[in-house]
């Protein structure tokens, strides 16, 4: 037991970095999904379009989604936002620095998807291959323009009848996966690229600056989850007290079935410190309420 709850506060205290495997996790299940997602063109004018390309990005937007649920910090970013100004100022800086982080972490796993369609091939094959021009390829040449469009529509589907012996279709197909291909690795170097210039450019510009954003996101953070134990600590006192006074005439009743007790003035010092008189649920709704609404500044000068 003890050694979970040190690794639950590992979790706790390293957040940023639980963040960063979960974003990994994200980015494997994509490629494991589609390798073994089974890619079914229908091979139709209308549909082919619809199908290569909500292949390519109804998954991606899914995974973004999932990435921005499974992101601590972006309940912490929006309750941020939308909180009263109340005794504490909210800094902008920080909400965006904060904004920025989550969306690059939810972003990995829709570009992992995205480039591993693209160098695959299979999803731009079935959405382009009806936008080919005929013209740049013998077998078309003798077939109407209508015959041209289901051709064309079929390439994707190799065991049809009417593409097993057409000679075009291999062409187009290569066609259609060399463009594919060059498109994922361009994506690919054009991220790569800008990762490295935003990490050699970083230097360059206002450092305090990012790391006062940092600090304070960091800071928000701990004090949510600080503030979120203390009132699980009060309540499980708050409990005890009520439970104690409910009990109290059944006293010697509860001891028989080894239930336990403090005695009479043990423990009550810690109780009483968190208590701090609040004895009832309106107090306790007092208190919530200017929380939420009356933060107090960041000042420790003033305990």
């Amino acid at each position: 037991m003890d050694r979970f709850r040190m690794i639950f506060q590992y979790f706790q205290s390293n957040s940023e970095s639980v963040m960063n495997g979960i974003c990994g996790l994200l980015a494997l299940a994509s490629v494991k999904m589609y390798t073994c997602f089974d890619f079914s063109c229908p091979c139709l004018p209308r549909y082919n379009m619809a199908y290569g390309l909500g292949i390519m990005f109804v998954p991606p937007v899914t995974l973004f989604i999932c990435g921005l649920i499974l992101n601590r910090q972006s309940l912490v970013m929006l309750e941020e936002w939308r909180r009263p100004q109340g005794r504490r100022k909210k800094d902008l800086a920080v909400i965006r620095y904060m904004c920025s982080s989550i969306m690059q972490r939810a972003m990995v796993a829709p570009v992992v998807w995205i480039v591993v369609t693209l160098l695959d091939g299979k999803c731009l094959i079935c959405a382009f291959s009806g936008s080919v021009d005929p013209e740049k390829f013998v077998g078309f040449a003798n077939a109407s323009p209508v015959q041209v469009q289901q051709l064309l529509a079929k390439v994707p589907c190799k065991d049809d009848e009417l593409m097993r012996n057409n000679t075009s279709r291999k062409a187009v197909s290569r066609y259609l996966r060399c463009w594919s291909q060059a498109l994922g690795w361009s994506i690919l170097l054009i991220l790569i690229i800008a990762a490295f210039l935003a990490r050699w450019l970083r230097p360059c510009f206002n450092q305090a600056t990012l790391l006062q954003a940092r600090h304070w996101s960091n800071y928000i953070d701990i004090e949510q989850k600080i503030f979120q134990e203390t009132c699980c600590e009060h309540s499980r006192l708050f409990a005890h007290k009520c439970i104690l006074h409910f009990f109290e005439s059944m006293r010697q009743e509860i001891k028989l079935h080894s239930f336990s007790l403090p005695r009479e003035g043990e423990g009550a010092e810690g109780e009483e410190d968190l208590l701090q008189g609040i004895t009832d649920q309106d107090q306790v709704n007092k208190l919530l309420k200017m929380w939420y609404y009356e933060k107090p500044p960041l000042d420790v000068s003033r305990v």
